[in-house]
């Protein structure tokens, strides 16, 4: 007997105790324990009586009388046109519960870097794009599909990145991956298993990348950095594939470095873009040695104040790994990243990808092809440099107007600061911060625990984050914390 498609409904698990006390009383029995448990929440939707008496074997009327015990004892409410659903009730927790800790409000404004101002998220050209992209799907789009990701994100890539960032890139060469990190961990394991010892990096960045060089099995070694960027250069001391002067540390000792890994365009947190010396004594490090470049596109396309600094791949795409990321021009929870590959590598990374892969969502990769292709993304990211550079502006007047003791420096690019302060009071004015009910970090933060500089006094204020409407309120919170 095929049902009717009025007995489809929601599933509903229920474990009715088949008792001489009756089916009735048991499936009320049931479903009241399931609400005082929590395993139906309040507001969740019911089956109808007609599809629960179906997928219980019993009739009818013993569900509709179930409910309607439930709903005169107040567990349950019934509504015309809204079904039957869990009442909303202040739950009481079981007195074996431990007690929660209280946690203190959240700041009121956050200046953390590295997240852009989510509230300008293009939702409505987004929802366009994803509607015209599943229309045009083929249906093998929503297979499992190629470890390297849907050919339509690959190829709309390879065109924009040669256009806005000079990258010569090949569809297939290209890999899409679930972010920064996830790509990172993949080169790690690559060059593992290629016999590499180490990977040299700067000396300021995130914890989260030193970590993750670390648990592939690579030490991290660190470069010295001055005004002019990272000092390249260093790669070369000690002879080929040498490790660096000042690396100490984790990372000390000559030998072992194979590959290097940098943010030329915008260098996070410093914001000095990698001078042009540096950069093309790292390539020619890399052509004599055999060495890789991974190259860290740390919000590049946002830059203000001069042309674009092009990608380091456009300069030898045979030892530059391109690495880029939705994260900064739309949104991280998009997790959508993308490396583009030399020829020798691009196999081997696939291959990692394929054997353990973190799963990059087949619609949002169509709809990232679409908005790219459409010109949604150029006009989105226009915008965006606009909305940025106004806010870099405000930042630079109010501290010449109220705090001309403190400098703002990597400001020609990106949307976050350096603002150096006097000698000593990193750590009191970030407590003043947090009183201003400011969420910012101080410099220390990113520096390298083998780094040998001696360390700068600086907050890195990341000024993407808070919404246009409350851009102003953490401007004057930040200006009444600094010195």
């Amino acid at each position: 007997m095929v049902k009717s498609w009025a007995t489809f409904g929601v599933d509903l698990h229920v474990d009715v105790t088949r008792t001489g006390s009756g089916l009735r009383k048991g499936l009320t029995d049931a479903l009241r324990a399931a609400v005082r448990g929590g395993r139906l929440a309040p507001g969740t939707r019911l089956p109808s009586s007609r599809s629960l008496a179906a997928d219980l074997g019993i009739a009818r009327n013993t569900v509709a009388d179930a409910y309607a015990d439930l709903v005169a004892e107040g567990w349950l409410t019934a509504r015309q046109g809204s079904g039957t659903r869990v009442a909303e009730r202040a739950v009481v927790a079981p007195a074996s519960a431990p007690p929660r800790p209280r946690t203190p409000g959240g700041p009121a404004y956050d200046l953390v870097p590295g997240t852009p101002d989510l509230a300008s998220f293009p939702r409505a050209e987004w929802l366009k794009a994803s509607r015209r992209a599943l229309a045009a799907a083929p249906y093998d789009a929503l297979g499992y599909g190629d470890p390297r990701g849907r050919v339509e994100l690959r190829t709309a890539l390879a065109s924009y990145l040669a256009r806005a960032r000079g990258v010569r890139a090949d569809p297939e060469r290209i890999l899409i991956c679930s972010g920064f990190a996830h790509g990172l961990m993949l080169l790690g394991a690559v060059l593992r298993q290629r016999g590499a010892r180490a990977l040299a990096m700067e000396s300021y960045g995130l914890d989260v990348h030193w970590n993750l060089v670390e648990r592939a099995g690579l030490r991290s070694v660190t470069l010295p950095f001055d005004e002019l960027g990272t000092r390249t250069e260093e790669l070369t001391r000690g002879g080929p594939g040498g490790s660096g002067s000042g690396s100490g540390g984790k990372g000390g000792g000559p030998g072992g470095v194979r590959a290097v890994l940098l943010t030329p365009a915008h260098q996070f947190p410093m914001g000095v873009p990698l001078h042009p010396d540096r950069r093309a004594a790292v390539v020619d490090w890399a052509r004599r040695t055999g060495g890789l470049i991974l190259e860290d596109d740390y919000d590049g396309e946002f830059r203000y104040d001069r042309q674009p600094v092009g990608a380091l791949q456009g300069l030898d795409p045979d030892h530059v790994v391109y690495m880029g990321t939705a994260s900064k021009a739309l949104a991280p929870g998009l997790r959508l990243g993308w490396l583009v590959l030399p020829p020798d590598l691009a196999a081997e990374v696939a291959a990692a990808k394929g054997y353990a892969d973190w799963s990059c969502g087949v619609l949002d990769q169509l709809t990232l092809a679409e908005f790219i292709t459409s010109g949604a993304y150029d006009r989105h990211v226009r915008a965006s440099r606009l909305r940025y550079r106004r806010r870099r502006d405000h930042l630079v007047s109010a501290l010449a107007a109220h705090a001309p003791s403190v400098t703002a420096t990597g400001i020609a690019a990106g949307f976050h600061a350096v603002l150096q302060l006097p000698p000593g009071t990193e750590q009191s004015v970030v407590r003043a911060a947090v009183w201003q009910g400011l969420a910012v970090h101080g410099l220390t933060r990113y520096r390298h625990p083998s780094a040998t500089a001696p360390p700068l006094d600086a907050l890195v204020v990341g000024y993407g984050t808070p919404t246009d409407s409350g851009w102003p309120g953490a401007l004057e919170a930040l200006i009444r914390a600094l010195p």
